[in-house]
């Protein structure tokens, strides 16, 4: 492989796709909640999972992820199924699901990502506190690197987490809501760090709510409400079609919002 194709696929998978999903149904007491769900992912992409509260979103993840048991489908990582590549694969949940009163450091919360690389019974040496260290300075938190992590702000917790995934040093990122209820500063900084994920060759999932940032932020998106609505490079599935389908009514307001942010973005284009 020459160095261009290298700069182009860092991981050197060229023939299979970072992430695919295919014929994944989820049911709840025999209630489908996520059906037939079919996508591929390419390498070096950021993309927006998107779609109204109960449309699956998570659900998609957890199951992708195997956290949650399928009714049917399987999940691929580079053409292997997933238990067989499951340490390239960081995964971020949603902060409402995590108890942060139980006692551990923002260093030892840290150290989890670096667990993949380990051997069974192996404890973390001082290198993997390094990658540790390094991940927390990435995301500003070096600093709380002693402290207890239920004394950390709502936006403080989210970017130890995303340092956690940082450290695991994986190809895939799926990340449930990394920006919900995050201060202003904090979702920068997500942006930011997503991008250089992404720019890095790594793929990654985000679940997430803000229809008004997709444009600027994401390249890729999908749209789901139980059914994928539509999948793929967001300039091309990100119509108010595709949005009324997904959430259903005229949705007037968000389409303008939308609409601004567009003209926002090309003056800003045009202007640079």
């Amino acid at each position: 492989m020459n160095e261009i194709e290298q700069t182009r696929n860092p991981t050197g998978n060229s023939s299979n796709p970072p992430l695919e999903v295919h014929d994944l149904t989820v049911a709840y007491d025999q209630k489908p909640v996520l059906w037939d769900i079919d996508f591929e992912l390419p390498e070096g992409s950021l993309t927006a999972i998107i779609g109204p509260n109960g449309a699956g979103k998570s659900t998609l993840v957890k199951a992708a992820m195997g956290l949650i048991p399928a009714s049917s489908g399987y999940t691929l990582i580079y053409g292997k199924p997933l238990d067989k590549q499951r340490h390239r694969v960081a995964y971020v949940p949603q902060r409402e699901s995590v108890d942060w009163n139980f006692p551990i450091s923002v260093m030892d919360v840290v150290l989890m990502g670096r667990y993949p690389h380990l051997r069974l019974f192996q404890r973390p040496g001082r290198d993997d506190r390094d990658v540790a260290l390094a991940a927390l300075k990435e995301m500003g938190m070096e600093p709380y690197h002693k402290r207890q992590i239920s004394q950390l702000s709502g936006g403080q917790q989210q970017r130890v987490f995303l340092a956690r995934a940082l450290a695991q040093d994986a190809s895939i990122y799926l990340m449930d809501e990394p920006l919900a209820g995050v201060d202003a500063a904090t979702e920068d900084v997500i942006f930011q760090k997503l991008k250089e994920l992404r720019d890095g060759g790594k793929t990654v999932v985000v679940v997430h709510h803000d229809l008004q940032s997709v444009p600027d932020n994401f390249d890729r998106a999908m749209l789901l409400n139980l059914r994928m609505i539509a999948c793929g490079p967001v300039s091309e599935i990100f119509t108010d079609e595709n949005l009324q389908k997904t959430y259903g009514g005229r949705l007037n307001i968000l389409s303008q919002m939308i609409e601004e942010s567009r003209q926002q973005r090309f003056v800003r284009e045009s202007e640079s």
